[in-house]
């Protein structure tokens, strides 16, 4: 063939596939508090109502069933300490596996209690310790401002592995959305600087791709939780005018390595109604070409976050259960 091949043909974008019907009454009443598109003006009230959940240190420490402590790691260099949430089984004897975890939030919102509740599920079933860190927030601190953070962090927790009583061989990353990328981005960090050797990463319906223009993005624009616009507002917020440029690291937007080898095993799910869908699909796809291990669970129906929305609705039931179980199995290899 002569001449510039043609590019290959797109196929056309559907309409949104439609939302689970357990689900679809809970999103319902959810639209009118929170809406999809989140725009700059709304984060300081998106802000305020977050923290309307937060739990207190009784509801962390469950009846006594775990010590719960703050502690402070030093941050990077000339910014703020970084905060750290530590909750350890009360009862428990020996080094122990840990889950260290980055909240949610679209970069823009969140703290280290948020979104911890269920790691504590993981914990109490498995006898884990959880370090949760509160990583700077964007606008205000934009990369590589929260990623360092989250760094910081996981360095002084697995050289303070012998203090807080956990095992330095298994320590597992894990994160919801916002967090799930950073997430990802700490398995990337660990692997390019030689640093701690992870024994995973949980990434729940992770925010990877600054791009945002996958037929996913473009199929929920409007719908569900966390649409296209504000995944926009998220990573604008972030990157600023470099977003969706030819120079985003894949420390901000983990979808932009080029190289997924070496990681430590994968677990990755989300929603087949969100805007974050193919973005993770692919992610996983990626890592099993460069001969990794991932585990991919698309939850059809599901929004973004629906388990946190509604948390009693069988299908957050058996995602939940899925998570427990992958971490029972790799906590047994």
């Amino acid at each position: 063939m002569t001449g510039t091949d043609p590019e290959p043909p797109t196929a056309p974008v559907g309409p949104p596939p439609p939302f689970d019907a357990e689900l679809a009454p809970v999103l319902a009443v959810l639209s009118g508090v929170l809406p999809p598109a989140i725009v700059p003006e709304h984060i300081p009230a998106v802000r305020r109502g977050s923290r309307l959940s937060t739990p207190t240190d009784a509801e962390l420490a469950r009846s006594g069933r775990f010590t719960v402590a703050t502690r402070t790691a030093p941050g990077p260099v000339g910014a703020p300490d970084v905060p750290l949430l530590i909750c350890r089984p009360t009862l428990a004897t020996g080094p122990l596996p840990a889950v260290y975890f980055m909240h949610g939030g679209g970069m823009v919102l969140g703290d280290n209690r948020s979104g911890v509740m269920e790691p504590l599920d993981w914990a109490d079933a498995l006898g884990l310790v959880v370090v949760s860190v509160e990583y700077r927030l964007a606008p205000e601190h934009p990369h590589p401002a929260p990623v360092d953070d989250c760094w910081a962090g996981l360095l002084w927790t697995v050289e303070h592995a012998a203090e807080l009583g956990i095992d330095p061989g298994r320590v597992i990353v894990a994160g919801t959305s916002a967090g799930g990328g950073l997430a990802a981005a700490l398995a990337l960090l660990a692997r390019d600087q030689d640093g701690p050797a992870l024994a995973g990463q949980l990434l729940m319906c992770p925010m990877l791709d600054d791009r945002n223009d996958s037929a996913s993005a473009e199929q929920m624009a409007g719908q569900g939780v966390w649409d296209r616009t504000a995944n926009d507002t998220g990573w604008t917020a972030l990157l600023g005018a470099g977003r969706g440029g030819l120079d985003v690291s894949p420390f901000a937007a983990p979808a932009r390595a080029t190289d997924l080898s070496g990681l430590p095993p994968a677990f990755i799910d989300v929603g087949s109604a969100e805007t974050f869908r193919d973005e993770d699909v692919a992610h996983a796809g990626r890592i099993w070409a460069a001969g990794g291990r991932a585990e991919l669970h698309v939850w059809p129906g599901g929004f973004h976050s629906f388990d946190t929305f509604a948390p009693s609705a069988g299908m957050s039931q058996d995602a939940k259960a899925a998570r427990l179980n992958w971490l029972r199995r790799l906590l047994r290899s």
